[in-house]
């Protein structure tokens, strides 16, 4: 039984997106009325009205936090900020963007995927029970990234990017203080330290909706990745 979540988004000039993310969580709200939540919004830098908008919301719902700094530091240095501050029992990572709700952590609990001896679970895209719409472009992107991930490293997990992830809190903590990539390729990380650490990670279905605007552009940023990636290669734990 899950008792207590600590939901953390990371936030990079949301203010288009933000609302759809606000009425999800008041909708998990009114339907998990037994479960202790807090929601931690990450500030990374934005410079648009995004803060102003969070700042807003924690008016109304005293559940909802907030860490801001001025200079953005990427997706894995938020969340690592959020994670350091995290109280509940489970930590869940979710995207800003809401591209998928907070009742699928919830479908997960009804469908008793969370096991008593696994403590980090990955939304999975390519998960056969997944309903996933995405364009033909993201798709494509996918399978490249997935080949350039088992070039690097001898990865199995079948979505290392989705944001939607779940751990254990002393488990997240452990693993986020030892990650030293800033950006979105922190994931990779992720999945590094836990063999190290001799943790499984456990793929479970999604519904995932593509959102327009996304911040990241892997065609245009080819070379910036595949940098990333040699460089966490070289990296010793």
């Amino acid at each position: 039984m899950l008792k207590s979540i600590s939901i953390i988004y990371p936030v990079f000039n949301e203010e288009e997106r933000l609302s759809k993310t606000f009425l999800d969580i008041k909708k998990f709200e009114k339907v998990n009325k037994f479960i202790k939540k807090e929601y931690i919004f990450v500030n990374d830098g934005s410079f648009d009205k995004s803060l102003l908008i969070i700042r807003n919301e924690i008016k109304k719902n005293n559940k909802i936090k907030i860490v801001s700094y001025k200079k953005n530091m990427g997706k894995g240095y938020a969340l690592k900020r959020g994670v350091q501050i995290a109280k509940n029992e489970w930590i869940l990572t979710s995207d800003a963007d809401c591209s998928v709700s907070n009742f699928q952590l919830t479908k997960w609990v009804e469908k008793k995927y969370i096991k008593q001896n696994t403590f980090i679970y990955f939304g999975s895209r390519n998960h056969p029970l997944s309903i996933v719409k995405k364009k033909i472009t993201r798709k494509l992107v996918g399978i490249i990234f997935k080949l350039l991930i088992r070039l690097f490293f001898e990865i199995k997990i079948s979505d290392t990017q989705c944001g939607f992830k779940l751990y254990k809190l002393n488990i997240a903590k452990k693993i986020f203080k030892k990650i030293s990539t800033n950006g979105y390729m922190h994931d990779i990380e992720i999945c590094i330290i836990a063999k190290i650490l001799n943790l499984r990670i456990e793929d479970l279905p999604v519904k995932w909706t593509h959102v327009n605007d996304s911040k990241i552009n892997f065609l245009s940023d080819v070379f910036k990745v595949v940098f990333s990636l040699i460089k966490i290669s070289k990296l010793k734990y």
